[in-house]
């Protein structure tokens, strides 16, 4: 147990010792009853035109924690208790080996804590192991053929993998701390415990996936790439195999963690009557601008002082019913060639662990709900999305290029002619187009209104030579897989539907602690494998 002390406000040329003294001072202590003391989070704040860094300090001493808090009395002291390992509870005893679908943040989570307790999980990846995923992905980046099994989508570590490897979440779960202590040991920087924003990078989470991998072998697990799950028998009631590419594997529970693009899947889930549900997601482009206009929007005259992270920023507003986003900002990053399905256009956003690069992206989405599709049943969401990314294809120029506006055009309603400052990074190559006319016409409309909101609210947002490149469809899954309080299908006890392409997470913390919680599930009513 330790104590939580928050809101430290400190200069910005403060170090972390000042404010270690104000949390020991703060709790009237001496500093010789403090057994330790370290940096719990660490943000910035630029309000009332002054930078400052605010701390929470984390503070172990020789004594009663508890008698202590107890005593302070104090809004911004808290207790704090590291959250356990999960344990096994359950004394069923399995005939074979749980089968894990899906080798993304949800998938890998379940199947690393599967192994360490002994259950020599079986994953199911559609693409391929990481080093072949790479050179598929780069091949497509320059011009070559669309792989269809390995891309930004589908392959070891899902679609995570290609991203800036964010692991900012509003989900305020315990599970959280697990999945950060689980990414340093496996060679995360230890920042990511400390960072009020903690993020890994494209570069080192591919690293990171495959030693979660090694790992996950070297306990028993297997994972066979190039293997999709085809369906679902049951028995009794209950499941007894997934048929997959690759022939019948036995089980008494599959966990589902197939992503939010494994349209193919959906669709044989709704073939075998498995309870679906089409649910909201949103719609829009990729906005790029100069990193420099980034930071000077938020920083001010602070911007390019030593020791500052490249500027993030997170913008919303309503309308109506509607909402509009950012999603997914990557600071020096790229936009990449996201498309799983021949003859579509989908953008996604990446950047390394430096976050170096000249531009800042990020999505910026309109919600849809489904209302807005015109395809009826619970598959109308992803109708939808085809369409659009269809459209943006052919606005593209039919070779994987993209549609491209400048933001003083998109505003106006005019096709761009030329570009200024910002130069798009989507590596297949582009092509000016008038992206109000390949989205629909109610998301182009408020697109327009938040941009100039968001000018407001982040000068130098709504530049007249910012990008807009399209298009963002993607941003969370357009399906639900329905699961009962037990975390199994209605349709199909003993089937876990898990993460994002399930419906259950958006982004790759809340899908990594949503694997955690079917591995739990798991843990609760069946013991290990007796090998």
């Amino acid at each position: 147990m330790s104590l939580i002390v928050s809101g430290i406000k400190c200069s910005y040329q403060s170090v972390d010792s000042d404010a270690i003294g104000t949390a020991v001072q703060l709790c009237g202590l001496d500093k010789k009853q403090v057994r330790s003391a370290s940096v719990h989070k660490l943000s910035f704040d630029l309000r009332h035109g002054a930078l400052h860094k605010i701390y929470a300090v984390e503070l172990e001493i020789d004594g009663d924690e508890q008698a202590l808090f107890e005593r302070l009395d104090r809004p911004d002291i808290r207790l704090r208790t590291p959250q356990p390992e999960p344990q096994v509870t359950g004394d069923q005893r399995l005939a074979h080996p749980p089968v894990v679908c899906g080798f993304g943040p949800a998938g890998i989570f379940c199947a690393l804590l599967l192994a360490e307790q002994g259950y020599c999980p079986v994953v199911l990846e559609r693409g391929g192991p990481m080093d072949e995923r790479d050179r598929a992905v780069e091949s497509f980046f320059g011009g070559g053929p669309l792989d269809l099994r390995c891309n930004v989508q589908f392959g070891e570590g899902g679609a995570g993998t290609y991203s800036d490897g964010k692991l900012t979440t509003r989900i305020g779960d315990p599970r959280c701390e697990l999945v950060l202590r689980r990414f340093c040991a496996y060679g995360a920087p230890a920042e990511i415990m400390t960072s009020a924003r903690p993020h890994i990078g494209t570069d080192l989470l591919k690293d990171i996936v495959v030693s979660m991998r090694r790992r996950i072998l070297e306990l028993g697990g297997t994972i066979r790439f190039y293997t999709s799950a085809l369906g679902f028998a049951s028995r009794g009631g209950r499941l007894c195999s997934v048929q997959t590419s690759q022939g019948t594997i036995p089980c008494e529970i599959a966990v589902l963690a197939v992503g939010h693009s494994a349209r193919d899947t959906f669709e044989r889930l709704y073939a075998q009557n498995i309870l679906l549900e089409a649910k909201p997601f949103s719609i829009g482009v990729r906005i790029e601008h100069r990193q420099e206009t980034i930071d000077r929007g938020l920083y001010g005259r602070y911007a390019g002082s030593p020791g500052l992270p490249p500027g993030e920023y997170l913008l919303s507003r309503r309308a109506g019913e509607r909402g509009c986003y950012s999603f997914c900002m990557c600071p020096g990053g790229t936009v990449v060639a996201a498309a799983s399905e021949e003859g579509m256009v989908v953008t996604n956003g990446m950047s390394s662990h430096a976050r170096s690069g000249k531009n800042a992206n990020a999505a910026l989405a309109v919600s849809v709900t489904p209302a807005d599709f015109d395809a009826d049943g619970p598959l109308g969401g992803i109708a939808f999305q085809r369409m659009l990314e269809q459209k943006a294809f052919m606005a593209g120029g039919a070779d994987y290029s993209a549609p491209v506006q400048c933001v003083g055009d998109f505003l106006r309603k005019k096709r761009s002619r030329r570009l200024g400052g910002v130069q798009p990074t989507y590596p297949r190559g582009w092509r000016f187009a008038e992206l109000g006319s390949v989205l629909p016409s109610a998301a182009s409309a408020l697109l327009r209104d938040s941009i100039s909101a968001f000018g407001k609210k982040l000068p130098g947002f709504d530049s007249a030579d910012a990008v807009l490149t399209g298009l963002e469809t993607r941003t969370s899954s357009p399906v639900r897989v329905l699961r009962t309080g037990e975390l199994y299908s209605p349709s199909l006890p003993g089937l876990v539907p898990c993460g994002e392409g399930a419906g259950y997470a958006g982004g790759i913390m809340s899908a990594a602690v949503d694997g955690i919680r079917a591995a739990e599930r798991i843990f609760s009513e069946y013991l290990p494998l007796e090998l």
